[in-house]
């Protein structure tokens, strides 16, 4: 089998929390995953620093799919997200004590970018594996926005695709919550939907 290369990223708790299902289900994936190889990264909650890791990483892997996930508290499905916005606007600090408002991402960039993962075909592989999920068009203007935002704008025009989930809270986190175990099976089923066989994974 010609294998792949897809890197997954979490982050770090944030805003009080002493865990991130995001990163907690990225651990739990095992190295293949249908025609992929999988390399998994922790990146930290902090503007611009973590999407500068991701780019590191990338650079010395060349992943043919990079596919960060993060933690969205308050949503009770996993939500592939469709666009990032070019804006920093953070109702709370990041782990680094930044809190812009109203900021550019890339001053240069456009106002927004469309993932160009198949975010539609994720969605479904999702919940034909009997969990919630639905397309998102709205990753907020926290850290993750800022990453898919800043690796959608570096790639741009490369054959590199570049997608974001967002998880649930995990049932110690508070309601409405997934359990590791639900997300982790979600995020395989995402990532086999990514597969090359059919030729680029678009949507």
């Amino acid at each position: 089998m010609d294998m792949k290369k897809l890197l997954i990223t979490g982050f770090d708790p944030f805003g009080g929390q002493t865990v991130n299902p995001s990163w907690l289900a990225v651990a739990q994936l095992p190295s293949q995953v249908g025609d992929f190889e999988i390399r998994k990264l922790m990146i930290p909650t902090v503007f611009g620093s973590a999407a500068q890791a991701v780019l590191k990483a990338a650079a010395a892997w060349q992943p043919d799919v990079i596919l960060c996930v993060g933690q969205a508290g308050g949503r009770d499905s996993v939500t592939p997200e469709r666009i990032a916005v070019n804006i920093r606007d953070a109702r709370i600090a990041d782990n680094a004590g930044n809190q812009p408002r109203g900021e550019f991402v890339a001053p240069d960039g456009p106002a927004a970018y469309f993932a160009t993962t198949p975010v539609e075909r994720m969605a479904q592989a999702i919940r034909d594996a009997d969990i919630p999920a639905t397309v998102s068009n709205s990753a907020g203007a926290f850290v993750c926005n800022d990453v898919l935002y800043t690796l959608l704008h570096h790639f741009d025009g490369t054959r590199t695709q570049v997608g974001f989930l967002h998880v649930p809270f995990l049932p110690e986190q508070g309601k409405p919550s997934m359990p590791l175990e639900t997300i982790t099976r979600a995020l395989t089923a995402a990532i086999s939907a990514c597969s090359f066989r059919n030729g680029a994974a678009q949507s």
